[in-house]
């Protein structure tokens, strides 16, 4: 036992010091390493003696986490004040986010659905991206006080413009059909990405749409690593994960298709489309051109929380 003890000591996946020991080798690798040894034993009987030395087989855990910030929780109460305050005014409140790019082909879906005896569809045996038509970037909506939701499947790239051009077209065909005297907009979106509280192209973007729709923008970020508190994850987009799960995404009009046949018990009803438009990144804002956003940043973290007034072009 001490020779099997000398080959899973921490070295490179602990230390020294270490008050635990592991090892990612195979019992057939350790097995091997003891007959190299002098101490002939076969995999079986390796598994046997590391079992009785209380080792199992492992996986990883998700539980570490980065830093919490300290106003955290005082930034979802105030999130949650403004959207109390807007949807009691009668003002649209939207969440906003990306789901996961998906290989558009004939790809496992890790599903099930329902099809004649023993034909099940057929797909590739690899999912390699090399072998897909493409990835679709599905951008959704999530209307709260509507519980309707709309996504936009991009082709190009997960950009700020991406974003704001589909929230433009929510409001042109769902938004201000809705809410009629609207003037105002609120917007929830995470702390990252396309549309995180750095980037200023997201910012420039919002401030176009400002001045498109006449409408008052409000951007409430939740902090840094709390993306899964965002409405639009609970809401949307784990049914549109149930829903397309079984079928191949074998076309990106496939996609839209799904995303439109979402709904919800308890009435959430979906509309998507295809967003044909490319969107080429590293697009830089100057400074006259950050100067010229109508930006107005809130007392309480006035990077997470901040009003683009609508500017007329």
């Amino acid at each position: 036992m001490e020779a099997l003890d000398s080959l899973i000591e921490p070295e490179t996946r602990g230390g020294a010091e270490s008050p635990l020991r592991w090892t990612t080798k195979s019992t057939r690798n350790l097995a091997g390493e003891l007959t190299a040894c002098g101490h002939p034993a076969s995999h079986v009987l390796v598994a046997g003696l590391l079992k009785a030395s209380g080792y199992s087989l492992q996986g990883t855990r998700r539980t570490l986490e980065g830093a919490q910030r300290p106003d955290r929780d005082a930034q979802f109460r105030y999130i949650h004040d403004q959207v109390t305050a807007a949807l009691a005014a009668g003002q649209p409140v939207i969440s906003v986010d990306t789901k996961k790019k998906e290989l558009v082909g004939r790809f496992t879906q890790g599903g099930r659905e329902w099809r004649p005896v023993s034909e099940p569809e057929q797909v590739s045996t690899y999912d390699f991206p090399s072998k897909a038509d493409g990835k679709a970037i599905p951008y959704g909506i999530y209307d709260l006080a509507d519980d309707s939701a709309r996504v936009s499947a991009g082709v190009d790239h997960d950009t700020s413009v991406f974003a704001v051009a589909t929230m433009e077209k929510w409001w042109q065909q769902m938004g201000r059909d809705i809410y009629p005297h609207a003037h105002q907009l609120v917007i929830i979106a995470d702390g990252d990405g396309s549309h995180g509280h750095r980037p200023w192209l997201w910012k420039h973007a919002l401030a176009r749409l400002a001045a498109a729709t006449g409408l008052e923008i409000v951007v409430c970020h939740c902090p840094p690593g709390t993306s899964k508190w965002n409405k639009i994850e609970h809401r949307l987009f784990s049914r549109i994960t149930r829903n397309w799960r079984g079928p191949p995404l074998t076309a990106y009009q496939t996609v839209v298709n799904l995303v439109a046949n979402t709904t919800a018990r308890t009435g959430l009803t979906g509309q998507g489309e295809l967003d044909s438009n490319l969107y080429p990144t590293k697009i830089k804002t100057g400074q006259p051109e950050r100067e010229a956003i109508p930006l107005r940043r809130r007392k309480f973290h006035g990077e997470w929380n901040y009003t683009i007034k609508p500017k007329r072009r």
